[in-house]
């Protein structure tokens, strides 16, 4: 019997042995703006066989500009995101909030969630009903990189050292938005939601382990607990080396893992995690992505495939193209997979 992109990718994430690997090609804007016909010609042949979801939010009083635009943007905390490269997002200059004490300046955006609930439910259900392929929900939780956005990065590292002062109760007050957040989602029909967070420099973790098991940790269980308990798996997405913390993800419930494999140990990683969670990707967007030479693509493929694919399931091919991307690579790192997924 033929399986449906949904039965693929759900079969991956069971590891119930799907037809062959499934694909999701991430892109920035950058990409569109430089290779939308290439783009569209590798979509055609390779579709995703995950999509998201559409967005059933009220706009935002606060949200002004586009961060993928050169200049300023706002969004919908009120954060302003300084973008010096077109296609690319922003970075957050100036904190919106001046101390973590200072609770008031924290102002989530409730005003965007859906008024009308059943009609915005509605509005994803048909989506969803519409679909073969595999959804996620149009929600990204990052109680993180959010108290980054508020308080700066460096007031932020800074802060969480003594959580007492305020950075716990402002920490709690963003999950509990997002919290309300899921709330919504939980109850439509979408396959998954995730959830995000950039934990990793290139070579180690941003902050200890054991700090980041005592804040973060329980947060990320909150959102697993909501997202299981309502019968659908939880996607997570952290950038850089986060060996240290993979199996407290694994452990907190996490079905699916997009992280840069290619900054962490794979042999080591495969010793850790392997048949416990779905890679979902990710190949090097630093060297591999950008180079002009399609091998170098399937190289990395194999690579990954040696260390983390099993028939069985447990591997999504994923990859974003970003700024300095080569589009040639997207072909073949599909290629790749499916003659490694038995299919060529």
């Amino acid at each position: 019997m033929v399986q449906t992109p949904r039965e693929l990718v759900q079969r991956c994430l069971t590891f119930q042995t799907p037809a062959r690997v499934p694909r999701q090609m991430g892109m920035l804007p950058w990409a569109l703006n430089h290779y939308r016909a290439e783009i569209e010609a590798v979509q055609r042949r390779f579709p995703n066989d995950i999509v998201g979801a559409p967005c059933p939010y009220r706009p935002s009083p606060r949200a002004k500009g586009d961060p993928y635009r050169l200049g300023t943007a706002v969004d919908e905390w009120g954060c302003r995101f300084h973008n010096v490269q077109e296609g690319v997002h922003g970075e957050v200059k100036e904190p919106v909030v001046a101390d973590s004490a200072d609770l008031a300046a924290c102002r989530p955006p409730y005003e965007i969630l859906p008024a009308d609930v059943d009609a915005a439910r509605d509005t994803v259900n048909r989506f969803c009903a519409s679909q073969n392929r595999f959804v996620l929900a149009a929600c990204c939780p990052r109680p993180w990189e959010r108290f980054q956005f508020l308080r700066g990065s460096a007031g932020a590292l800074m802060d969480i050292l003594a959580p007492e002062e305020g950075a716990g109760a402002m920490l709690r007050k963003i999950h509990e938005f997002y919290l309300r957040e899921l709330e919504f989602w939980i109850t439509t029909d979408v396959d998954a939601i995730n959830f995000m967070d950039d934990w990793g420099a290139q070579d180690r973790l941003l902050i200890d382990p054991v700090l980041w098991r005592a804040l973060f940790k329980p947060l990320y269980r909150d959102y697993v607990d909501l997202i299981h308990d309502a019968g659908k798996f939880a996607f997570m997405h952290s950038d850089g080396f986060i060996t240290p913390i993979y199996e407290d993800l694994v452990e907190v419930g996490v079905d699916a893992m997009n992280s840069q494999l290619f900054c962490m140990d794979m042999a080591d990683l495969a010793r850790r995690v392997k048949g416990r969670i779905t890679f979902r990707g990710e190949i090097d967007r630093q060297h591999v992505l950008t180079s002009p030479d399609p091998e170098v693509a399937r190289a990395a493929v194999r690579q990954v495939a040696r260390h983390l694919y099993d028939p069985r399931g447990g591997i999504i091919a994923n990859f974003e193209l970003g700024a300095g991307a080569v589009i040639a690579n997207a072909t073949a790192i599909f290629e790749e997979w499916d003659r490694i997924g038995g299919r060529v």
